[in-house]
C-alpha cells in the first residue's frame, strides 16, 4: 500500500498543500510562502512519510525534510506555532489517504491500520521535534545577525563613519528611527564587561513610543533616543533613572550628523557623576562640571590652587571638611539646611566653613571664590586623591 500511494507523490503534494494553504492563515499568504515552496516542501515530507510506510521503522530516523522546513519557515517569518499547526494538517491527509487507499489492498487489515495509525503519530512526533529544533536554531542565528547588523548601523552614526553611499539619514530608517530630531545620546557606565547597565531600556522607550537604537561597549552602553513626543525628555529621564545606573545624557540635538559630538556631551555628562553613585546627569543641568569633565589635566591643577591645604590634611578631616561643603552648595548655601542633611547643629557646619575659608584662604562670601571653590569640588570627582 505504500509503494502505491508514494506513486501518487506529486498529486497528494499539490493536494496536501492545498489544504494546508485552506487551513493556515499565514500559509496563504503567498508573498510570505510561494506555492511552489509550499508543494515542494509537502512533496518531500509526504515522499518521507510514506518511504517509512513501505519499508517499515528502519527509515524513520531521516528527518531531513523537516529539518529543511523548519529552517525555511524561520527564515520566512512564519510562526513557529503556524509551521507546526501546517505539519498536523499535513500528517492528517496523509492518514486519510492511508485509509482511503487500504480497501483496495485485502492483505491490510483493520489491525494494521490500528498499529499504523499509532505509529504514524509517533512519527508526527518526531518530526515535529525536528522541525521545531531547526526552526529555533534558525531564528537565533537569524536574530544573531539581525542584532549584529543594528549594531554596526548604531556605531556607523555614533562615529560618523558610514560605509558606502549611506547617509545618515537612510541608516536612521534602518533602525527604524525618525530622520529628524529632536534626539539626545545616552551614556551608561557598564558596571561588568558584557553586563547591561540599562537592561530592556529600548523595549521601556519604546513603551513609552520612544524608539531608540543601542550598542554594548566593553565600559559603557550607549544609545540614540528619538524625542518624539512633547514631554520625551521628561519620561525618558524617568525611564533612565529607574535603571540605577550611572548615566550622562546629552542636550537634545536636530541633525543626525551631530551625534558623535552628542555622545563625547553624554560622556562628559557621565564623567560628572560622583564617582560609585548612580544617577542620571545631563550636560545642561551643570555647566560648569561639563567644563571641568572636558579638561581633567587643567581640572587637577584647578583642584591644588583653588584648595590647597586643605587637601594635606589627614584622610578623615578632609573629607569631613569636603563633604560639609559638598553640602553646603548642594543647599544654595544654606548651613541650616546643609546641617540637616548632615545630621549636625547648622553651628557645626559654619564652624567647619570657617575652617575652610582659613585652609584655602577664600571667603565664601565672595562670589568669586565661591565659584572656584565649587568648580575644585566638581573636579575632585575626577582627580580624587
Amino acid at each position: 500500500m505504500g509503494a502505491a500511494l508514494r506513486a501518487r507523490v506529486p498529486e497528494l503534494g499539490e493536494r496536501m498543500a492545498e489544504r494546508i494553504r485552506d487551513e493556515v492563515e499565514s500559509y496563504a499568504d503567498e508573498s510570505l510562502i510561494p506555492f511552489a515552496s509550499l508543494r515542494h516542501s509537502c512533496q518531500g515530507n509526504a515522499d518521507l512519510v510514506l518511504r517509512h510506510i513501505a519499508t517499515g521503522p528502519d527509515s524513520a530516523t531521516e528527518v531531513r525534510p523537516a529539518l529543511d522546513t523548519g529552517r525555511l519557515r524561520a527564515e520566512q517569518g512564519v510562526p513557529l506555532a503556524d509551521t507546526l499547526h501546517a505539519y498536523r494538517v499535513g500528517f492528517e491527509f496523509l492518514w486519510s489517504q492511508v485509509v482511503a487507499e487500504a480497501p483496495r489492498h485485502p492483505q491490510v487489515t483493520d489491525a494494521h491500520l490500528v498499529a499504523g495509525s499509532s505509529e504514524i503519530w509517533a512519527l508526527f512526533g518526531r518530526y515535529a521535534e525536528a522541525v521545531a529544533a531547526a526552526y529555533r536554531e534558525t531564528s537565533a542565528e537569524l536574530a544573531l545577525q539581525r542584532e549584529a547588523r543594528r549594531s554596526a548601523l548604531v556605531e556607523a552614526l555614533f562615529t560618523g563613519a558610514l560605509a558606502g553611499s549611506a547617509t545618515p539619514w537612510e541608516v536612521a530608517r534602518q533602525l527604524g528611527l525618525p530622520e529628524r530630531g529632536p534626539y539626545a545620546v545616552v551614556a551608561a557606565s557598564v558596571p561588568d564587561p558584557g553586563q547591561e547597565p540599562l537592561p530592556g531600556i529600548e523595549a521601556a522607550l519604546r513603551q513609552a513610543h520612544l524608539p531608540s537604537a543601542w550598542r554594548l561597549l566593553p565600559d559603557e552602553q550607549i544609545g540614540l533616543v528619538a524625542l518624539t513626543r512633547q514631554d520625551a525628555e521628561a519620561v525618558a529621564l524617568k525611564t533612565l533613572r529607574r535603571c540605577r545606573a550611572r548615566v550622562g545624557v546629552s542636550p537634545q540635538f536636530d541633525a543626525l550628523r551631530d551625534t558623535p559630538q552628542a555622545l563625547r556631551f553624554a560622556r562628559l555628562a557621565l564623567a560628572g557623576l560622583v564617582d560609585g553613585e548612580p544617577g542620571v546627569a545631563r550636560f545642561d543641568d551643570s555647566p560648569l562640571a561639563m567644563l571641568v569633565a572636558a579638561a581633567p589635566a587643567e581640572a587637577s591643577r584647578l583642584v591644588q590652587v583653588a584648595m590647597g591645604p586643605l587637601l594635606d590634611l589627614p584622610d578623615a578631616e578632609r573629607a569631613r571638611l569636603l563633604q560639609t561643603l559638598g553640602h553646603w552648595f548642594a543647599a544654595g548655601g544654606a548651613a541650616a539646611e546643609a546641617a540637616d542633611r548632615l545630621y549636625v547643629h547648622p553651628n557645626t557646619v559654619r564652624y567647619r566653613l570657617r575652617r575652610i575659608e582659613k585652609l584655602t584662604r577664600r571667603s565664601l562670601s565672595d562670589p568669586a571664590a565661591v565659584a572656584d571653590l565649587g568648580a575644585a569640588l566638581h573636579a575632585l570627582r575626577l582627580v580624587p586623591r
